[in-house]
């Protein structure tokens, strides 16, 4: 974003462009899109391996920064998602034989012990028929009894889940839990790699804003990369030349060595740059000022960011506005 003190000077400028039998000129300087290299999230810069001005291709790594937490929680993560995975395995797999006999073994003894209460039972109604034992023994052998008889139920009950395998909910669930753990160890991994800074168009390093050791916030950028594939001048031009003017008109750029490019209109900013004061006389009108950008036909001629440029705008841009 260039300063106040960079948008006066070129809006000086222009002020100075002029209409000429070719058209209108007016003064600007190349430029290149920006693009910031940082992370997304705090971290400490470890290595920065380009100097301002150095050329890079798309993919290069730039530089690299850490996280003093981040090994260990990848570790967890991944510890997370061994977990998840062999819970999983077991309830895919089922019951072990091992399981399935040892129930069985339970369910036997259980089965015993029924018939055992339920033989004291009835010798001990005999008994109570004869008055010769108490009712409270009565009682008592019928609860042993039920109890008995409930155990060897929950013994029936656990055989047959063992042998029947687990449940398709608690398969869906483990698989839940397995997908949940491999995405939070994703995250992580995501986290890891965006602390590589690698370029992700082909440019020039423009700035290099932080040094090995530093400490950095979310989005603070490491560097500033200029795109070179797509340079253009913007410069700034009155109401009276913007007015007949459309996105695509001709321009011709000359350079300070004496060459002429082609070139085209890519936007105009619908906002103007100065005005004078609300009230405008029908002079002032011509003091408002309009940044224009301008892209080369050919990237590769273009001159190097930062230098000054003429741009001649199509004098049939002047002659559609001189029609009106």
């Amino acid at each position: 974003m260039s300063s106040p003190r960079s948008s006066l000077l070129a809006l000086l400028l222009a002020a100075c462009g002029s209409a000429s039998a070719d058209g209108f000129e007016a003064r600007g300087t190349v430029e290149v899109p920006e693009v910031d290299l940082s992370a997304l999230s705090s971290a400490r810069v470890v290595a920065v391996r380009v100097e301002e001005g150095a050329r890079v291709e798309a993919g290069d790594t730039l530089a690299a920064l850490t996280q003093v937490d981040l090994d260990a929680s990848i570790a967890a993560e991944r510890a997370r998602v061994a977990t998840a995975q062999a819970n999983l395995r077991d309830l895919q797999a089922g019951s072990r034989p091992e399981e399935i006999a040892r129930a069985r073994a339970e369910l036997s003894a259980a089965r015993a012990e029924v018939e055992r209460t339920g033989k004291d039972l009835e010798r001990v109604r005999s008994l109570v028929s004869r008055e010769l034992a108490s009712r409270e023994s009565l009682d008592n052998a019928v609860s042993a009894e039920q109890v008995a008889r409930g155990r060897m139920d929950a013994a029936e009950e656990a055989l047959r889940l063992l042998q029947a395998g687990s449940r398709r909910e608690q398969v869906a669930g483990a698989c839940a839990a397995v997908a949940g753990a491999r995405a939070g160890l994703a995250q992580i991994e995501a986290r890891a790699t965006d602390l590589v800074l690698i370029a992700p168009v082909s440019g020039i390093v423009l700035s290099r804003n932080a040094e090995p050791g530093e400490a950095l916030g979310a989005g603070v950028p490491v560097l500033t990369l200029g795109e070179m594939a797509r340079p253009f001048v913007r410069v700034y031009l009155p109401q009276s030349v913007v007015s007949g003017l459309a996105i695509g008109a001709a321009a011709e750029v000359l350079t300070g060595d004496g060459r002429r490019l082609a070139g085209r209109v890519v936007a105009i900013n619908p906002r103007a740059e100065f005005t004078p004061r609300v009230a405008l006389t029908e002079s002032e009108r011509a003091d408002l000022m309009f940044g224009v950008k301008v892209e080369f036909d050919d990237p590769a001629k273009a001159p190097y960011p930062g230098l000054w440029v003429t741009v001649r705008l199509d004098a049939k841009a002047q002659s559609r506005k001189d029609a009106k």
